[in-house]
């Protein structure tokens, strides 16, 4: 019967204001050489003319869902696998393309290795026109061409060095999805890297190395993982978060497999795993890891017991913390602080002495905390910096 059609393959997409790019995504499916699937679309509240590029094709196994309003890509994706029906899965951006033997590869493979939970393939980086990607210097030149390694190298390679597998070229199998979750709507920078760890701790992966898509990299830094100011800032409190999966760990064997290193600390039993995970994270002297290691520690030392245990095992106290909570600038203080030494060896200090006195009679005490919040903040550092330039000059 047509209304139980079964296919093999659920390709999903969250398009949202790809206009210029979803119809070359959609026809790159539609063209595999492999032809046993359904397409799921969950437009993200797109304000541009993407959902009318969709509705253009009117190939039957398509299957679209709009949202009224941009809601994430994970809950557009959540939204996709919802309704996907496929065996497998493979995931494309609206901006991204299919090389044509993409799924057939893919698919020919999981079938003979069934003890896999996805393969991937690498990538030919392109541009904002489809053209061949030349910087060779921007991040993306070359970051999926990686080999392969064991589920526990893996995690050891994404604890230390982060995301390196392209996530559109993957085919998984929907019962990893079923299995170990979705991708988690908190995050918008990392929630691909959030799954993959997740998926390492239970499934072996494997990468193709051949190209299998073609991965766009925008003009302006345009892409979601774009380096501008707010996705960098993102993603390194999304990234302190996701190396919370570590946690997961309860067993020393397997931590010893995927942490070799970690068989410097002795006596580690159960209860000891998160302090091990702490100490490795911090001495990557990264802020993310830090934070990481931080809040585990605290959380550790929140209980007596543990305390004891970690003060006899490792002779880590309650003042080790306290010296290291004063070590690990978060929030850039030190920064702060030189910027204010900077406007005092430049006598700046006696202008902001008037402007603190000027503010203070202009805002009357029941909104002065508001403005302060909002707009003091640029004030003091464009007084900071034009300071600065003047004593330059």
């Amino acid at each position: 019967m047509i209304g139980m059609y079964m296919p093999k393959v659920s390709v999903v997409i969250a398009s949202y204001n790809h206009e210029k790019y979803v119809a070359e995504a959609m026809q790159s499916i539609l063209d595999q050489t492999y032809q046993d699937f359904e397409i799921v679309i969950t437009d993200d509240g797109s304000t541009d003319g993407t959902v009318t590029e969709i509705k253009k094709f009117t190939d039957p196994r398509i299957k679209l869902f709009c949202f009224e309003n941009n809601r994430g890509a994970c809950v557009a994706k959540r939204k996709c696998l919802d309704e996907s029906k496929g065996e497998f899965i493979a995931a494309l951006n609206s901006d991204d393309v299919f090389l044509p033997d993409k799924l057939e590869k893919q698919v020919r493979f999981l079938d003979e290795h069934p003890e896999l939970g996805a393969v991937f393939g690498y990538a030919q980086i392109v541009d904002e026109n489809g053209d061949d990607f030349t910087d060779t210097t921007h991040p993306y030149y070359d970051i999926f061409n990686r080999s392969n390694r064991t589920r526990f190298e893996w995690l050891n390679h994404f604890f230390y060095k982060g995301n390196c597998l392209c996530h559109p070229s993957v085919l998984i199998r929907n019962r990893c999805y079923k299995s170990i979750g979705y991708y988690d709507e908190r995050y918008a920078q990392l929630p691909d890297f959030d799954f993959w760890t997740r998926l390492c701790m239970r499934y072996e992966i494997y990468i193709i190395p051949e190209n299998l898509i073609k991965f766009r990299v925008r003009n302006d830094e345009a892409n979601v993982s774009g380096q501008r100011p707010e996705s960098m800032i993102r993603t390194s409190w999304e990234f302190a978060h996701i190396l919370k999966n570590y946690l997961k760990v309860n067993s020393v064997d397997i931590l010893l497999k995927v942490f070799p290193e970690a068989a410097e600390y002795k006596d580690i039993d159960s209860d000891s795993i998160p302090f091990v995970l702490a100490m490795l994270a911090w001495k990557t002297g990264s802020k993310s890891h830090q934070e990481f290691a931080l809040d585990v520690l605290a959380e550790q030392l929140r209980n007596r017991e543990i305390a004891k245990r970690l003060a006899a095992n490792f002779g880590f106290r309650y003042i080790d913390f306290i010296g290291l909570t004063g070590r690990c600038d978060l929030y850039g203080i030190e920064n702060v602080c030189n910027e204010l030494e900077a406007v005092h060896r430049s006598h700046g200090w006696k202008l902001l002495t008037c402007y603190y006195r000027f503010r203070d009679k202009i805002f009357p005490p029941d909104t002065r905390r508001r403005v302060y919040a909002k707009g003091l903040s640029k004030i003091v550092i464009g007084l900071i910096r034009a300071l600065r330039i003047k004593k330059r000059r």
